[in-house]
């Protein structure tokens, strides 16, 4: 509670917090408003900022997440791009890119827009996903909505979303809209 509150001071918006602790945004609303008689979310707070913050160890998980799918008897899919999705998904996504020998976009959610529609993007600094077979990279599925936001976006502009890899799974998800998703870590609540 003490980290969304330290954010929230410092002036990030509850999907900022959101993104940076991994968490639901009812989770958030929650830890920042702290409302009588509402019940406390039913969430998971992830930190691997142990790993995240050394390149090293990224790119060991990249190889540890190509490794992960082939284990499940999948192949590797064809792809001509990683999407990594911006902000946690993008080191890790230009690391499996280049494990692939493939082109990095990067996807900003509607989240992030900072319109009065909330609109999700591809970057325009990064490669061109029309016409593509996208890999999509996160660090973690919270609700999945992002990823849903995400392949309905690529499918709208020409791409082809092929798979989803994640390192954490707070929901068990096996497939969004058809694409199939492997994780590294399921994560659950016992209770």
């Amino acid at each position: 509670m003490q980290r969304a509150k330290a954010l929230h001071a410092d002036g990030h918006g509850p999907s900022q917090i959101a993104d940076e602790l991994n968490l639901s945004m009812e989770t958030v609303t929650w830890l920042l408003t702290r409302e009588k008689g509402k019940a406390v979310p039913r969430d998971v707070l992830i930190d691997w900022s142990g790993v995240s913050s050394r390149a090293g160890l990224l790119e060991d998980l990249a190889v540890l997440m190509a490794d992960r799918a082939m284990a499940d008897g999948e192949e590797i899919p064809d792809i001509g791009v990683v999407v990594g999705i911006a902000l946690s998904g993008v080191p890790l996504a230009t690391l499996v890119a280049l494990q692939a020998d493939a082109c990095l976009a990067v996807y900003h959610p509607a989240r992030a827009s900072q319109g009065e529609k909330k609109v999700g993007s591809v970057s325009g600094n990064f490669a061109e996903i029309s016409g593509q077979r996208c890999l999509i990279v996160d660090d973690v599925i919270t609700s999945g909505k992002t990823l849903r936001e995400v392949v309905g976006y690529l499918r709208g502009h020409g791409a082809t979303p092929v798979a989803i890899w994640v390192i954490f799974d707070k929901r068990g998800l096996r497939e969004v809209e058809g694409v199939p998703v492997t994780s590294l870590f399921r994560v659950s609540r016992l209770d």
